[in-house]
C-alpha cells in the first residue's frame, strides 16, 4: 500500500462541537502517521489558530503540513518552511472597508498573532478570535493601517445577509479575489484563485505525493474544492447538504468520531 494522505478541515471535522480532538480521533490519526501515512490540516483559520492542533497531533514529529487561510499559506511542519503562499491585493481594501461600513458588517484581517478589526467586533468576529486564541486589535484607520502583506480579509454578517453580500462582493471584486463563505456568517476574501483544492495540489506535488492517495474530509462551503479534488472526497455527517452532494462518501459527524470511520475504511 502506498502512502495515503489524510487531509482534514478543523472546525466541524477534526474537532467536535467543543472544539476538541477526541481521544479516539487522536489515536486513529497517530496510528496512521506511525505507519508512514501523512496528515494535512486544511483550514480557513489563520496559521496561529492552527498551532494548538499541530502540537496536539505532533505534526512536526511526523512531517505533516498546515494549509491555512483556506490555502493562502502552506507550511511544512517539521522544517516550518513555507511551501506556498499568496497575498491579497491591497488596492481592494478601501472598497471592502466602505462596503462593510455601509452594510454594518464586520471586517478584519490578521497580523502575526492578532486579529485586526476595522470596527468594534461583532459576536461573529469575537468567536473567530476566541477559537483561534487570538486577541482583537481595533484600529482607528483600517485602510491606512493595513499596509502589509495579508493572506485574507474576513467579513462577518448575519447569515441571511452574508449570503446576499457574498454575491455582491463577488460581482465587484471577483476579478481580483476569490470570495466565498466558510460559515454561514463568514465571508472569506482571498487572493484570486486561492482555495483548499488548488493549494493542496501544490502541496502534494512539492511533497512527491499523489492526488489519488488523498482522502479529503470537510463539512463547509470552503471544503468543496478539496473534496472534489481528492482521490476520495468525504463529507462529515454534520456537513451542509451541498458539501454532501460533492462527496464520494459521507461519514459520521464530528461528534461521532467520523474521522475514525474514514481511517478504518480508506487508510487501514
Amino acid at each position: 500500500m502506498g502512502t495515503k494522505v489524510l487531509v482534514l478541515d478543523i472546525d466541524g471535522t477534526l474537532t467536535n462541537s467543543e472544539k476538541q480532538i477526541t481521544s479516539e480521533t487522536k489515536r486513529g490519526i497517530r496510528d496512521i502517521m506511525e505507519r508512514g501515512h501523512k496528515v494535512i490540516l486544511a483550514s480557513g483559520r489563520p496559521t496561529p489558530g492552527m498551532r494548538r492542533y499541530e502540537e496536539e497531533l505532533e505534526l512536526k514529529k511526523y512531517g505533516g503540513y498546515l494549509l491555512s487561510f483556506n490555502g493562502g499559506k502552506v507550511i511544512e511542519c517539521k522544517s516550518q518552511q513555507i511551501i506556498y503562499q499568496q497575498f491579497l491585493p491591497l488596492k481592494i481594501i478601501p472598497g471592502l472597508y466602505q462596503f462593510a461600513k455601509e452594510k454594518g458588517c464586520g471586517l478584519a484581517t490578521y497580523l502575526e498573532d492578532r486579529v485586526i478589526s476595522a470596527f468594534d467586533p461583532d459576536p461573529y468576529l469575537k468567536w473567530e478570535a476566541h477559537i483561534n486564541r487570538m486577541e482583537i486589535d481595533v484600529v482607528t484607520d483600517f485602510i491606512e493601517f493595513v499596509n502589509f502583506d495579508i493572506h485574507k480579509c474576513l467579513m462577518t454578517a448575519e447569515p441571511e445577509k452574508a449570503q446576499i453580500y457574498e454575491k455582491k462582493i463577488q460581482k465587484t471584486y471577483g476579478e481580483y479575489a476569490s470570495i466565498y463563505r466558510s460559515e454561514d456568517f463568514f465571508i472569506e476574501i482571498m487572493p484570486k484563485g486561492i482555495n483548499k483544492g488548488g493549494s493542496l495540489d501544490k502541496t502534494l506535488k512539492a511533497a512527491g505525493l499523489n492526488r489519488e492517495d488523498a482522502i479529503c474530509c470537510g463539512d463547509g462551503f470552503n471544503d468543496i474544492s478539496m473534496i472534489e479534488y481528492a482521490g476520495v472526497g468525504v463529507a462529515m455527517g454534520n456537513a451542509k447538504e451541498v458539501v454532501k452532494n460533492a462527496a464520494d462518501y459521507i461519514t459520521g459527524s464530528n461528534d461521532e468520531d467520523g474521522i475514525v470511520q474514514v481511517i478504518d475504511r480508506f487508510v487501514l
